[in-house]
């Protein structure tokens, strides 16, 4: 089993770097001001210049509006677009037909009656991201370093590819992977000294992980 690994939240050349050497098969960008992990268009358009064909681009919004994507889409070479906001099953399949790029809608689970979102999403999102709920009154919806309860999600099977997100960290991941099945897993937080601040010796062991439990 192949297990595809997410780097999210990056904002330095160096980080980049290591996410692609270690393995990554996907680097994130985030555009949402209130988050540390925050870029500009400009850096984001920078950063994805040096990543190599392969590891796909991800832009994650947070119920952007359609010109907001636009100067992200124009400006960014991206491979897909992440949606980590309150965004309708209908507003996905919009966003979907209106750029013609993949589109991965973040599902936050806190308990069972979360769960049946992920095959609602499933119908019109290109992937999920199966991510921890963001904690009532919190400032950004995903980042914050929060599991759930990964006997939820055991063995479930859904209309489109999904990864695993949600307080995931090197020492940790490959448990997540044996109990969910995930062949597919994302990280933020779990490889950062700070909010916002990437180190490459974790991304490094976050990768090796989870390819480990492969």
């Amino acid at each position: 089993m192949d297990v595809r690994v997410k780097i999210c939240g990056l904002r330095e050349t160096a980080h980049v770097a290591a996410a692609v050497e270690a393995g990554a098969r996907y680097v994130g960008f985030v555009f949402f001001a209130k988050s540390p992990r925050n870029v500009t268009v400009g850096t984001a358009a920078r950063l994805a210049a040096t990543v190599p064909p392969g590891v796909a681009k991800v832009a994650l919004v947070v119920d952007a509006t359609d010109a907001e994507l636009d100067a992200i889409v124009a400006a960014v070479p991206l491979d897909m677009l992440q949606l980590h906001g309150n965004e309708s099953p209908d507003r996905v399949a919009g966003i979907r037909a209106r750029f013609g790029l993949p589109v991965m809608k973040a599902v936050g689970i806190a308990g069972p009656e979360d769960v049946e979102k992920i095959a609602l999403y499933g119908k019109v999102a290109d992937q999920i991201l199966v991510d921890a709920k963001a904690p009532k009154g919190a400032a950004v919806p995903g980042g914050n370093g929060l599991a759930f309860d990964w006997t939820l999600i055991a063995r479930k099977y859904w209309p489109c590819p999904w990864m695993l997100a949600g307080g995931l960290t090197p020492d940790n991941v490959a448990e997540a992977i044996r109990l969910t099945g995930a062949r597919q897993v994302d990280v933020s937080s779990g490889v950062e000294l700070a909010p916002g601040v990437k180190d490459a010796g974790l991304i490094r062991a976050f990768v090796a992980a989870a390819q480990a439990a492969a």
